[in-house]
């Protein structure tokens, strides 16, 4: 109401103003033209008084802006018969004005009901889409095209339903993906324990050595899937000093060479000596032991794995490097993506857990870096963080 007070009393000042301006007002017409001035403003703040009222009580957007717009053709109407009638005018001419006005306020209501139409049709088209969805029907869409602010709203209902929908494709992803790698080990656990108990394992250490294995591999994993959450979250907490990256490519080195040695994968560290940071080193060692892991597992027998660090600018660039067959172009672009594998048997000995390079991922731009794929030969990857 004081947004209504304010603007009534703008317009008033602004046309009393150009009045005294445009017109030789003697005394007499200048009465005159305040009384008219005056009843217009009272009836134009006793319209939207009532009109406001209405509007809020109606259940009908289409109804509400008919009387809305009504009492602003009534309110023009009202100002152009009083005006008409100090004008002492022959009565038969003001009959015909009146009777203009009231077509004019005919006119106005069905202008007000066209435009109405339209506007109350797409608000009942978001309401669906927001009640359908509201019922798990993430398929549901406004299919409003406006470029008001209508149309921004359905844009961003139609955005944040879609938005909902990948959620839940990802959330099902998630449980079928950790269904699967969480059914195979126990299903091998489980048949190793039935066989210890029943007495017919012809090897009852190697048994537990596969019962030890498949545990270390449930624990990696439910470990990864805490972490990973975390870092989705925004919630992982660094414990940042300063920390040489040549040091840290060393022990991952150390903590991947039984694997490596297995495969007889040589690896080998290039570095042009001290590489500072600011970073937690145990979240960074993570990123160097997950792409070397991943590098050995896809590098071929008797191949190599280099970890090349460099300096480039006020960043420390690491490229991890293998001789291996790279990143299919399926691959490049959801390589990061959680449980994300070359190998579509997803199997647990050249797939790993998929969840290696979606952390490293996460922990890279933790530490306002970034990590991507590059071209080969072989499978590359490169991530940076600032220098020290």
């Amino acid at each position: 109401m004081r947004t209504t007070l304010w603007a009534l009393a703008i317009v008033l000042a602004a046309g009393l103003l150009m009045a005294e301006l445009v017109m030789d007002v003697t005394p007499p017409e200048r009465r005159q033209l305040y009384l008219v001035f005056g009843l217009t403003a009272l009836s134009t703040l006793v319209a939207a008084v009532v009109a406001v009222r209405l509007a809020t009580r109606l259940s009908s957007l289409r109804a509400s802006l008919i009387i809305v717009a009504m009492a602003a053709v009534g309110v023009t109407a009202a100002a152009v018969a009083v005006a008409a009638m100090t004008m002492f005018i022959e009565p038969h001419d003001l009959t015909l004005v009146l009777v203009a006005l009231l077509l004019g306020v005919g006119l106005g209501g069905v202008v007000a009901g066209g435009v109405a139409r339209p506007l109350a049709s797409d608000l009942d088209a978001i309401s669906v889409a927001a009640e359908r969805a509201g019922e798990g029907d993430l398929t549901a869409r406004t299919g409003v095209n406006r470029t008001d602010e209508l149309g921004e709203a359905a844009a961003a209902l139609d955005a944040m339903i879609g938005k909902l929908e990948l959620a839940e494709e990802e959330r099902r992803v998630l449980l079928t993906a950790v269904g699967h790698d969480l059914r195979t080990p126990l299903g091998s656990m489980q048949a190793a324990i039935e066989a210890l108990q029943d007495g017919v394992a012809p090897d009852p250490a190697a048994y537990l050595r596969g019962l030890s294995h498949d545990l270390e591999h449930l624990t990696h994993l439910v470990d990864d899937l805490f972490l990973l959450s975390r870092i989705e979250a925004g919630r992982l907490e660094l414990s940042t000093t300063t920390v040489d990256l040549a040091e840290l490519a060393d022990e991952a080195t150390e903590a991947v060479a039984p694997a490596a040695a297995r495969r007889q994968v040589r690896l080998a560290v290039e570095a042009p000596g001290h590489v500072g940071v600011v970073g937690d080193p145990a979240a960074l060692g993570r990123v160097f032991r997950n792409l070397l892991a991943n590098a050995v597992r896809h590098s071929p027998e008797s191949g190599e794995v280099r970890i090349v660090l460099t300096r480039n600018g006020l960043f420390a660039e690491v490229s991890v490097v293998d001789q291996g067959e790279g990143f299919p172009d399926r691959l490049k672009e959801s390589a990061f993506e959680r449980f994300v594998r070359a190998d579509d048997s997803r199997s647990r000995e050249s797939g790993g857990t998929g969840l290696g390079l979606a952390i490293a991922k996460g922990i890279v731009e933790a530490h306002d870096g970034a990590i991507a794929i590059e071209e080969g030969p072989g499978g590359h990857v490169r991530f940076t963080v600032p220098l020290a």
